[in-house]
């Protein structure tokens, strides 16, 4: 089985490391019995992924990302250990395409003449309200 993230982009099961774990918090007898949380493990380097996707993953400044590159996410939120695995290859899925689109160049503009005029004018009455609050000398 593999994780499609688009149409020409798709990630095979032995990339991803997923384990098992006790989920954390309240949820009585169930909680300390079965091992419903899921913790995903996946290699940034060692994937298949093309290298302009592993270049921006790296450059993410994610906190589920470590230092030698690696994406850690756990999915607790569910009681049924295959909903939180679809939840967690969900979550990678998400931050893959995160990084797919590049994000829009941005235009530099000027203000207009008017705003400029108006930001001045706010000033200049501000500062005069402030000489207004000053002592009155005799």
């Amino acid at each position: 089985m593999m994780l499609q993230i688009s149409n020409n982009i798709t990630i095979v099961d032995s990339e991803i490391e997923i384990s098992a774990i006790r989920a954390q918090g309240a949820g009585g007898q169930n909680v300390n019995k079965v091992s419903s949380a899921i913790h995903l493990r996946f290699n940034i380097g060692a994937s298949s992924l093309p290298d302009i996707y592993k270049e921006r993953l790296l450059k993410l400044s994610d906190q589920r990302i470590t230092t030698e590159g690696v994406i850690v996410i756990k999915a607790q939120q569910y009681r049924s250990q295959a909903k939180n695995r679809e939840k967690a290859l969900g979550r990678l899925r998400e931050i893959i395409n995160s990084v797919a689109q590049l994000p829009k160049k941005r235009k530099p503009t000027k203000p207009t003449r008017s705003s400029q005029q108006k930001r001045l004018d706010s000033k200049t009455r501000l500062g005069q309200i402030k000489v207004m609050r000053g002592k009155i000398a005799d």
